[in-house]
C-alpha cells in the first residue's frame, strides 16, 4: 500500500504521526509524511520520507504574547496555507491508497482524499468524536452532562464555519464541487491509551482507541553529562512544557523556581525561549532527550498537559502536574484528576509558587504514586502503533 500522512501541528503532533508512519513502513508499506518544517527531524532519524508543509507553526508559537491568542493565530496560519497545503497533498499522494489525516489539516486532507479517489483516514491525538460521556477537549468551560454530545457538534461546525471559505476555495481550485456541511463519515483512529480514556460505549464501530503512537530512537545514545546527573543523586522532577512558547516566561520561572525549591530538577526549554542559564545550580538543563528513556529516571513530571507528554509520563509510571495553557491541555489535566494521579487544577497564565507546590506536595504523596504506577503498568501493555497498522490496512484496502 501507499499512504499519505498528513499533518500540522507542533512536535508533539508530529511525533505519534511519525511513529505511525515508520510502523506503517516496518510492515511493508510505503508511507510519505507531511508535516511543518520544524517538527520533521523524527521523521529523518526513522527513515521516513518526509516533505516540510508551507508555513512556520513554531515562529506562529513562539511570537511574544502569542499563548494570548493561540486558537486564532493557529487558524489564521491554517487558512492561510489551505491551497498550498492541499496543492502539495496532491502532488505526493499520486498513485497512494489512502490519505491519512490529522490536526490543523484534516479538512484538506478530506479534499485531498476526494481529488485522488481514495479513502480518508483520521488519525488523531484529542477525542474529537461526538459522544455523551464526556464535553469537546476544546470547551473552555464545563457543562452539563446532558450538553456533553451538543458540545463536540458545537466544536465541530464552528470550525467547519471557521475553515468552509478557504477550504472550498481550494477545493475548487483543485476541480472539487465546495462542500457545504462537516463531514465525519470515515474512519477515526486515536493515538490515545485506554487505560487514559477508554472508548465511549457511544461511540461508531469505526472510531477506535488504539493506544499511544510511540517512535522508536533507534541508536539514540544519552549524553555523558546526563547519565552523570542522574546517577548522582535520587530522581529528579522533570520540567518542560514542550512546543509552547509566547508566555509569560518569567511568571512561569518564578513559579516553577519556588515550587521545586532544593529538589534536584531537569529542565527542557522546548520551543519557550526560557534561558536556561538563569536557573538555580539545582536545575541540569537538557536538551532533546526520548521522554521513553527519560521519564522513568524522574520521580514526577512538571509540564503542559499535551496529549504526548501527558501519554509519555504516564506510561512512564510517574505522576504528573499539569500546567496548561491552551486547547486540549485541560482536558488531560481533567482525565488526570478523574484517575487520582493529579487533584488539583491549575493555569498557565496565573500559576504562582504556592499553588504549584500544592500540587507537587500531591504528586508526591504515597496515593498519588501507586495510581501513576497502575497506569503505567497498563500503558506499557499496550502496542498502539501495532493496533493502528492493522486498523490503517483494513480500512485502506476495504474503505468503511
Amino acid at each position: 500500500m501507499r499512504l499519505l500522512i498528513l499533518t500540522c501541528g507542533t512536535e508533539g503532533d508530529t511525533r505519534p504521526l511519525a511513529a505511525l508512519g515508520h510502523a506503517l513502513m516496518q510492515a511493508g508499506h510505503d508511507v510519505h509524511l507531511l508535516a511543518d518544517a520544524a517538527t520533521l527531524g523524527i521523521a529523518r532519524t526513522l527513515g521516513l520520507p518526509s516533505t516540510a508543509l508551507a508555513g512556520d507553526i513554531r515562529a506562529t508559537i513562539a511570537a511574544d504574547g502569542a499563548m494570548r491568542r493561540i486558537t486564532t493565530n493557529l487558524a489564521r496560519l491554517t487558512i492561510q496555507h489551505t491551497d498550498a497545503w492541499l496543492q502539495q497533498a496532491i502532488a505526493l499522494g499520486r498513485g497512494c491508497d489512502a490519505v491519512i489525516v490529522s490536526g490543523l489539516t484534516v479538512f484538506v486532507g478530506q479534499a485531498a482524499a476526494d481529488v485522488l479517489r481514495v479513502p480518508a483516514i483520521g488519525a488523531m491525538l484529542i477525542p474529537l468524536s461526538p459522544t455523551g460521556e464526556f464535553a469537546s477537549p476544546f470547551l473552555p468551560l464545563p457543562v452539563p452532562r446532558a450538553l456533553n454530545r451538543a458540545s463536540h457538534w458545537l466544536f465541530g461546525h464552528a470550525s467547519w464555519r471557521l475553515f468552509r471559505p478557504a477550504t472550498n476555495r481550494a477545493r475548487r481550485r483543485a476541480g472539487l464541487p465546495p462542500r457545504r456541511g462537516l463531514h465525519t463519515a470515515y474512519p477515526m483512529l486515536y493515538g490515545i491509551s485506554p487505560a487514559l480514556l477508554p472508548p465511549p460505549a457511544d461511540w461508531p464501530l469505526d472510531t477506535h482507541v488504539c493506544g499511544q503512537w510511540v517512535p522508536p530512537v533507534p541508536g539514540w545514545v544519552p549524553p555523558p553529562g546526563l547519565v552523570e546527573y542522574l546517577d548522582a543523586g535520587e530522581p529528579p522532577v522533570y520540567v518542560g512544557f514542550g512546543s509552547m512558547g509566547g508566555f509569560d516566561n518569567a511568571r512561569l520561572l518564578r513559579a516553577v523556581v519556588g515550587a521545586v525549591g532544593s529538589r534536584r530538577a531537569l529542565f527542557s526549554a522546548g520551543w519557550s525561549g526560557i534561558d536556561a542559564s538563569a536557573l538555580p545550580a539545582n536545575f541540569h538543563p537538557v536538551g532533546h532527550v526520548p521522554h521513553d528513556w527519560l521519564l522513568p529516571r524522574c520521580a514526577l513530571a512538571i509540564h503542559h498537559g499535551g496529549s504526548g507528554t501527558t501519554h509519555s509520563a504516564t506510561r512512564a509510571g510517574i505522576p504528573s502536574v499539569i500546567v496548561p495553557f491552551a486547547g486540549d491541555q485541560f482536558f488531560w489535566n481533567q482525565r488526570l484528576c478523574a484517575l487520582g494521579v493529579m487533584r488539583h487544577t491549575l493555569r498557565g497564565r496565573t500559576i504562582t509558587a504556592d499553588r504549584l507546590a500544592a500540587a507537587l506536595e500531591h504528586a508526591e504523596s504515597t496515593d498519588a504514586r501507586q495510581r501513576a504506577t497502575g497506569l503505567g503498568t497498563r500503558m506499557r501493555d499496550e502496542d498502539g502503533t501495532a493496533a493502528a497498522v492493522k486498523l490503517m490496512e483494513r480500512y485502506a484496502i476495504t474503505p468503511a
